[in-house]
């Protein structure tokens, strides 16, 4: 079993930048793919970022890239995601999530942490 925390969410105004953090405990994350989604009170949860179990390759949603940006280290078994020039329709709470190398599903998921953007 995977239990994920994120961290890092909190109020920040329209064109600021946030860096959430997602940790693991219970087993290592070193050969999980991880992702990050967040969703909107009224809306249905959304894609945001993913990254491999290597690192070596992301992918993003249209509506965040070129501002946002994951990254992990498996060394502390810790996955990133800063957000830059952060817009009110960021406000969500974002949560991470992790998917067995191979598969397609992410099964572990954390509780989320809000992030609020002002304007």
């Amino acid at each position: 079993q995977v239990q994920l925390i994120e961290s890092g969410g909190g109020l920040v105004q329209a064109g600021g930048s946030l860096r959430l953090s997602c940790s693991a405990s219970g087993r290592t994350l070193s050969r999980y793919g991880m992702g990050w989604f967040r969703q909107a009170p009224g809306k249905e949860r959304e894609f945001v970022a993913a990254i491999r179990w290597t690192g070596g390759s992301t992918n993003y949603a249209d509506s965040v890239k070129e501002r946002f940006t994951i990254s992990r280290d498996n060394a502390k078994d810790t996955v990133y995601l800063q957000m830059n020039s952060l817009e009110a329709e960021d406000t969500c709470v974002y949560y991470c999530a992790a998917r067995s190398v191979g598969t397609s599903m992410y099964v572990y998921w954390g509780q989320g942490t809000q992030v609020t953007v002002s304007s």
